[in-house]
Order: C-alpha cells, then structure tokens, then sequence
C-alpha cells in the first residue's frame, strides 16, 4: 500500500484541487475585508477535503462514494460582540458577503466578556506554526483496487471458519484534506492530513440452529499512512475469531462482581473523563468532576499525559483549532489532575488559561505505575479471577452531571482467572467517580483508540444485571 511522503506532497498536494498559496490569498483578502469593515479583530480558515470510500459485502460491491468539499470560515468581532459566517464558494463576490454576513452578526450580538480571539502570546508562531508532523501520507489507490483489498479482507474473515456464514460487510476508506488559518493578532499557519482505514463485521452462527444462535463482530484498522495499516487477512481473521469466540453466549444472574474492561472499550473511560474534565463541562457546571483540579480523582497508581507532537498519530496537531500553540503536558499525575481541557473561551469563563484544547484531547495516554511488561490480557484475567471480562457496550447511559453510569454490556464470564463462556444481554452499572476510584489495575496489552491509548482496565467492583 505505497504512499506520498508529506514533504513531497506539502509542495503540491496529491489530489487537491487548490494550492497553500491560493488559501494564504483568501485568509489575506477575508482578514483585509474584515479590517476595512471595522472588525476589532479576526480570523479565517480555509479547507478542502476529498476522499474514497469502498464497501463490499459478500464478495459483491455494496457502495463506492467520492466526497470532495471545502469551506471558508470567518469569524468577525466588534470589541466582545462575535459573528461568524462560512461559504463553499470561493468567489471574491461570496468572500465579501460571508465577511459580511459575519460582520451584521457580530453588530447585533450581545457582548460577551469571554469572546475574543486568543492572546497573541498563546498563538503558535514561527517554527511552533510548521512543525512537521508527518501528518500527510495520500493513499493512491482506485475504486477497484479499494474493492480488491476489502474483498481480501472480508474474504479472510469466511475462510476463519465455516460458522462465519455472512456479513455486514468490508470497507475501506482513504481521505486527506488540507486547510490555512490566520487571525488579526498575527496567527497564520496550516498543513495536509490524511487518514486511512480498513473495516470488516462477520457474523458466525452455529450449525443446525435456528436464527437465535449468531453473533456478529467487527474490527479495523486506522491510520495516517496506509503502510501502516493492518494487512487486510489479519484484520479479516480477527473479526472472524471475536465473532465466534461469542456464540453460545449465556445469560447470567444479577451480581456485584469485578469488571475488566478490554483495552478498545477503556478508552471510553478515559474519553468519559476527558469530557468531564472540559472546560464546556465545566463552566456550565453539567460535570461530577468539578472544582477538581489539585485533587485526586484517580488511584495514586494513575498517570495520564498528553502528548500533541507524536508523528503520525491520529491527534497530533502543532496548533490546536484557533491557533494556540500545543504542547506536552501531565493531565493526571499520581491521581492528581493537573490541568482540564480548556479553549480560550472556557478558559476565560473558568479564570483559568487555555490548554490549547480547542478540537478535543490530543494523543492521551493512561498508564498505571503497577503495570508490569508481563502484564498482558491473560495476566489481566488472573487478576479479574472471578468476574466479568466486557468486549461491547451498547448505549449512551452516562450522566455526566451525576456521573451514573449504565450500559449494555457483552462479554465473558471468569472464573478462576480463566474464560469460562461468552454472556450478553447484560448491564453494568456505578458511577464514574467511584468506577475511577475503584481502578485497580491497568494492563500492558495497551491499544490506541481513536485519539486515546490504555491498556485493559480492571475496575474492583460493578453491579452487573442480568437474568
């Protein structure tokens, strides 16, 4: 799966439709229309987007979609009044209106003594604005050779065994995009990204039974460059065992047991606290974790860094969304928060000072001091010893004012630190204050979801609801 570098393609980017320099011009002539319309400040973004997206099923084409857009943003402010308006269109004539539409939004806001534009000390200049992240990797691939590698894939997942009788299909997707930005206050700065990604869902059933019997399962694979996803047959195969390893799934009684969470299903813990420790959360004090900072909230164990600068990640950025320099940082040290997550306006709302947050957490890890290099998922069961060991939750029940935390669950059964048989139609329920509290181990099978790497997390005690 070959790929352009990012240097190369930073020049002239494969694929797009406009150059660095065409966006430079347009932030330079929308900032310019803004000053000349007695903005007090403002700041402009261009984008442009394209992509493949390929899905079989069943060895047959299901889908092939092409998307291609682009966006100008711009963002007017009359002292602590703001506007913002955005157009596709790329004309000088629709330039003028949407700055202007910005700029009549702006005249009849209500003040807001937190709106502004970041401090020119926050903003990435210089060297900070073009770091070189190796973000850019374009997939030069066609409908059909994308059709050809899902197939592998899904074919793959058949192959496992023949209880794998159908599936939700196979896809791959390869889309980049690249954008500029600049601000009245001296910001400019921008690059190209790509992300790529593989994806199967098999369903096994069991032979000789009716249509209760059969588990369905998915995995995939993403990443910036397309080297550096999964091989088609492994992702294909992995489906294929998680699918099967489900069927003949039990009910069981109502208990208060421990709980393991797989690795691909703690960073929704992680997540879960990353959106209790933001400064949105935060200032509208809709949050359980308010007034937290200094305090511990995590085990002593627990560590959790931020690190926005890792080439090729998923969340690295040298900036964040309005420009403000990123940076590395301990978010949790020893169970003590060290810093929320926090734009320039929630800063503001807060009295605190940005994080360069805006756009989300940024390559978030959590690691516990316990955690051995032996300590791999059948180390983490011995640990669960009796217990519930969760692959899928289904639902959204988490009460963030509260921090009740209820969800549908699937998994396995332990006992004695060892698999005993698949179970569903479950629930575990607790709350997230004390589910942080109760983190008793976290395992070294680390996996990096989304923007967010942990290892399995085995939590003391949950109540799972069953039969």
């Amino acid at each position: 799966m070959p790929s352009t570098s990012s240097k190369a393609a930073r020049g002239a980017p494969h694929g797009f439709s406009y150059s660095r320099a065409t966006f430079e011009q347009l932030v330079e002539d929308a900032l310019a229309l803004a000053r000349g319309l007695g903005a007090s400040d403002a700041g402009v973004e261009v984008s442009e987007g394209a992509g493949l997206s390929v899905s079989v099923r069943k060895g047959e084409i299901e889908n092939v979609e092409r998307n291609r857009d682009k966006s100008i943003g711009v963002t007017v402010y009359a002292g602590q009044r703001r506007g913002n308006a955005s157009t596709s269109d790329f004309s000088r004539a629709a330039l003028e209106q949407t700055v202007r539409a910005a700029w009549d939004i702006a005249r009849f806001t209500a003040e807001d003594p937190a709106a502004g534009l970041p401090e020119a000390a926050d903003l990435a200049m210089g060297a900070a604005a073009t770091r070189d992240l190796d973000l850019f990797h374009p997939w030069l691939i066609d409908a059909e050779q994308a059709a050809a590698i899902a197939r592998r894939c899904e074919g793959a997942a058949f192959a496992t065994d023949p209880r794998i009788t159908n599936s939700e299909g196979a896809g791959v997707s390869a889309q980049q995009s690249h954008f500029f930005a600049g601000n009245s206050r001296g910001f400019r700065g921008g690059y190209a990204s790509s992300r790529h990604s593989l994806s199967v869902a098999p369903i096994a059933k069991l032979p000789g039974k009716g249509g209760d019997d059969m588990q369905r399962d998915a995995w995939y694979s993403s990443m910036r460059a397309p080297e550096d996803l999964a091989a088609p047959e492994a992702v294909g195969r992995y489906a294929a065992e998680r699918a099967l390893s489900r069927l003949r799934s039990r009910k069981i009684t109502t208990c208060e047991v421990p709980v393991l969470f797989e690795s691909s299903l703690a960073s929704g813990l992680l997540g879960a606290y990353v959106q209790a420790t933001s400064g949105g959360a935060l200032y509208r004090k809709s949050s359980f974790l308010l007034d937290s900072l200094g305090q511990r909230v995590l085990p002593a164990h627990i560590d959790i860094a931020e690190d926005p600068h890792i080439p090729r990640a998923k969340a690295s950025a040298p900036f964040d969304d309005e420009g403000v320099a990123t940076y590395a940082r301990d978010v949790v040290s020893a169970g003590v928060v060290q810093g929320y997550f926090l734009t320039t306006y929630s800063a503001r709302k807060l009295g605190l000072h940005t994080t360069g947050s805006a756009g989300g957490s940024q390559n978030l890890k959590l690691t516990s001091r316990l955690t051995q290099p032996a300590d791999d998922l059948d180390a983490m069961l011995r640990k669960l010893d009796r217990g519930l060991f969760a692959i899928e939750l289904m639902g959204q029940g988490i009460n963030y004012v509260t921090g009740d935390y209820s969800r549908g669950a699937a998994g396995f059964w332990v006992e004695g630190g060892r698999i005993a048989y698949p179970v569903h139609e479950i629930t575990i329920a607790g709350n997230l204050r004390d589910m942080f509290k109760a983190i008793s181990a976290v395992g070294a099978d680390a996996y990096t979801m989304g923007t967010r790497t942990i290892g399995s997390v085995l939590i003391e005690r949950m109540k799972v609801a069953g039969a």
